[in-house]
């Protein structure tokens, strides 16, 4: 079964952000401040990008979305840093309205419109454990008689991190979170043109039978300075640094290396 994943990189889209700008302009302007974009690629270096290169299930494919108007070396950056995802295709487009745009790019590339597939989102601050893909497509296979009643079915993996990330390395602490977007999949039955963007991820339970599963922890989320849903006033969520113990874990079950945060923030300059 094809296996679609979405990252949209600072794509500056008409809505879908929580942070209001009075003009595409404006919100291009916040998008590629070179201090915001500084920190993005150090997001992507660090945590997005190496849990997708050591998914236990290879057979995926992810679309980053990019502007047509972000700096060409900007894009150049990205591609050098994508390069040696087999998987990773960057997409451009102009400033478009979110959701439709990420409807028609999901549908798009489904192989064969009239199969099944599997689709997720994966924001490029945060990161999914090494085997996120494999037990998407085992939880789908362990749950015949849903599949076969349903045109969708969401797998929300509930359990993970909150993370921040710099150049003294990585504060994390452990949480409970329904309807993240990080580690929350979707099955679309053949011949249905629904995808995970047609539902905001926390209201995705309103619209299909969901499949919770607590075993382990299944995502870090980061808390960084750019956040979309944490520029306005919320709950801070304290994080300590991780011990040595969570520091393995972190490298076995996301791929996310405390040495490779501190060099890479480091060289930045970030706190």
């Amino acid at each position: 079964m094809q296996v679609i994943g979405l990252c949209r990189f600072s794509y500056p889209a008409i809505g879908g952000f929580q942070v209001e700008h009075d003009s595409i302009e404006d919100r291009i302007a916040f998008l590629y401040a070179e201090a915001r974009l500084e920190e993005r690629f150090q997001l992507m270096e660090t945590i997005a990008l190496p849990c997708l290169r050591e998914q236990t299930d290879q057979d995926f494919e992810l679309i980053v979305v990019i502007g047509d108007s972000l700096p060409v070396r900007h894009a150049d950056r990205l591609r050098d840093l994508c390069a040696d995802i087999a998987q990773i295709t960057i997409h451009v487009e102009p400033p478009r309205k979110q959701r439709q745009v990420m409807k028609e790019i999901l549908n798009a590339a489904r192989r064969d419109p009239k199969a099944p597939c599997l689709q997720f989102r994966h924001d490029d601050d945060d990161a999914i454990s090494v085997d996120f893909v494999e037990r998407l497509r085992q939880t789908i296979t362990d749950c015949p008689g849903l599949v076969a009643k349903h045109r969708t079915l969401a797998v929300d993996f509930n359990r993970g991190y909150i993370a921040e990330l710099g150049a003294k390395g990585i504060a994390a602490t452990e949480i409970h979170r329904p309807y993240y977007v990080a580690a929350l999949g979707m099955y679309v039955k053949g011949n249905c043109p629904l995808t995970i963007m047609n539902f905001a991820h926390e209201k995705i339970l309103r619209f299909m039978p969901t499949i919770t599963i607590s075993d382990a922890p299944m995502f870090v989320r980061s808390h960084n300075g750019y956040n979309d849903s944490r520029q306005k006033k919320v709950k801070p969520i304290p994080v300590t640094p991780i011990d040595a113990a969570l520091e393995a874990e972190f490298e076995i079950r996301f791929a996310l290396r405390q040495s490779q945060v501190r060099a890479v923030f480091g060289n930045g300059n970030q706190p």
